[in-house]
């Protein structure tokens, strides 16, 4: 894992070689982040029941013979409440502008409503030469209520193609990426070969542990909670040592995240340290504080600290 910047490079090789940028775009818990995991085969952006998961953009690469596919995870486009909020949303809408395919992605269980109505305004508007829509969820639902979500959903935009998909049981995953490669312009590979993603190591623990606070506490705590991860150091015998914190709101929350006798805090960073060792590749030591920052989701230097800020 690196957090350099993809530097372009020209395989070699007489077949022309196809490469570009796909948005997933769509309302939160449509399974972007799902979709994204299994067209890249393995575990590489956080996921939870709750709405806004996503707060990073991340590009994961996917290679295959003759293409290289990056695709761009975005936060769920919503009605904002606070700063952060309204950060999301402008990280998610500026990936629209520079991207050469945009999937659109609409949940098989949830009635297509006004949100869905706005999102798709802003996938007609965009740019981008190839207009994707993609049915989520497919293992969820009769194959009447998707034809039905399919129907409602062309109707919002003028797409190039549908697709249904369930990403849970890979139905159609492989098509997905496969129908979007095809229609990449033909260009360089941006990202060299192992170089998963464009999110550092620190990132990605930050991501890991938060995602253990979503699946862990009750509902009032998770919107209010960020992760930094302050420092990996590599001892001589290959273990890392990594020191992060738990930004919280309230003293309240902070009580909830530590639990009676420490013993959330303890589930949390066992439950993070598989994925950190997963990711690492190595043995880890992973000491978690937690802070009270008072209404940091409306301070935009907090934001922007934390790494949720959307890129000028």
């Amino acid at each position: 894992m690196t957090d350099a910047s993809p530097t372009p490079s020209a395989p070699a090789g007489p077949t022309p070689f196809r490469s570009g940028f796909v948005a997933l775009v769509g309302r939160p818990s449509v399974g972007k982040s799902t979709l994204l995991n299994a067209c890249f085969k393995d575990k590489i952006a956080i996921t939870s029941p709750v709405a806004q998961t996503t707060r990073r953009r991340m590009r994961a690469t996917i290679n295959a013979e003759g293409s290289q596919l990056v695709i761009v995870d975005t936060p769920g486009l919503h009605k904002p409440k606070d700063a952060l909020g309204k950060e999301l949303n402008k990280v998610a809408l500026g990936e629209l502008a520079d991207v050469d395919a945009v999937a659109f992605l609409v949940d098989a269980t949830k009635p297509v409503g006004r949100g869905d109505e706005w999102v798709a305004r802003h996938v007609a508007a965009s740019h981008a030469p190839f207009k994707l829509l993609v049915v989520t969820k497919a293992d969820l639902a009769s194959s009447e209520l998707i034809t039905s979500q399919l129907a409602a959903a062309s109707a919002l935009a003028d797409f190039d193609d549908a697709l249904v998909v369930s990403s849970k049981e890979g139905f159609n995953v492989d098509g997905f990426v496969s129908l979007v490669s095809a229609h990449l312009p033909e260009g360089p590979r941006w990202f060299p070969e192992g170089m998963d993603t464009d999110m550092s190591d620190e990132d990605l623990v930050a991501e890991f542990i938060r995602e253990k606070v979503l699946l862990n506490m009750r509902q009032e705590v998770p919107h209010s909670v960020g992760v930094l991860c302050d420092d990996i150091v590599w001892a001589k015998d290959g273990h890392a040592s990594i020191t992060a914190t738990i930004i919280v709101e309230r003293e309240g929350q902070k009580g909830m995240v530590i639990g009676g006798g420490g013993r959330m805090i303890k589930r949390i960073g066992t439950q993070a340290r598989r994925d950190v060792e997963r990711l690492l590749g190595c043995a880890c030591f992973l000491d978690i504080q937690v802070r009270v920052r008072p209404a940091w989701r409306r301070d935009a230097n907090e934001i922007r600290r934390l790494g949720y800020e959307a890129d000028e």
